[in-house]
């Protein structure tokens, strides 16, 4: 009968006690974790899940809870750094914060022009997948009813998106227990609308135009889906 050498034996119990502390470390999976995602707090990006594209997997969420306990001047410090204390906005702000204490109306700022963006341009592609997932039902067949008939027409957009000038939020309110946030949105955009014989019939293919838009997204507080959606859209002149 063979017998293991000394070494033979180290090994092996090195290579149990790493597995044991791998395992502790890293967790075990069970093939059902949804990672987080936040596109509404400093530029996180959510994997895509075999077969999906990352765009078409955007959610519009805020961190879920903060667990330390604050005094109200620590809850409202970072409402008053961008909205007047005892202004309609500012009163709008606090109670959104009540609702929701993880709520940070910069990081929201951060994540709608991210998704601004996204939606333009899914617009323009005739994407509807993309603008499903952040858009409201209202608004979302109101898009897909100009897609559809422009898909009729045969006619196509070309758009480039330049980027953005301004976003600052000018309204906040509790509807229920539903957040609304709206934001102020200038950006710059390259776009033009062809026939289907190519000829431009609106826009301009080489002009950087500017664009104003008024667009407001909104949460119910009590759910645990942390997506927010856009539900009102407003171009301002």
């Amino acid at each position: 009968m063979e017998f293991f050498d000394f070494g033979t034996i180290f090994f092996l119990v090195a290579a149990v006690v790493i597995f044991f502390q791998l395992r502790n470390v890293l967790g075990r999976r069970t093939g059902n974790e949804r990672p987080p995602f936040d596109p509404y707090t400093a530029s996180r990006t959510r994997p895509a899940e075999p077969g999906k594209t990352a765009k078409n997997d955007t959610v519009v969420s805020l961190p879920r809870r903060k667990t330390p306990a604050e005094s109200l001047e620590e809850r409202y410090k970072v409402i008053d750094s961008v909205a007047q204390p005892g202004t309609e906005l500012n009163r709008g702000l606090r109670a959104i914060k009540d609702a929701d204490p993880s709520f940070d109306p910069k990081s929201f700022v951060d994540g709608a022009k991210l998704a601004y963006e996204m939606i333009v341009m899914a617009y323009a592609d005739g994407d509807r997948r993309t603008l499903k997932n952040l858009l409201s039902r209202e608004v979302y067949e109101g898009f897909v009813s100009a897609i559809d008939e422009r898909e009729k027409r045969s006619e196509k957009i070309e758009s480039s998106f330049v980027g953005i000038d301004k976003a600052a939020i000018v309204g906040a309110e509790m509807k229920g227990h539903e957040a609304h946030v709206t934001l102020r949105i200038v950006s710059e955009l390259i776009s033009a609308t062809r026939d289907s014989a190519g000829s431009v019939i609106d826009g301009d293919p080489e002009t950087v135009a500017e664009v104003k838009d008024v667009w407001t997204f909104a949460r119910d507080t009590r759910s645990r889906d942390p997506n927010w959606k856009l539900v009102a859209t407003e171009a301002e002149e």
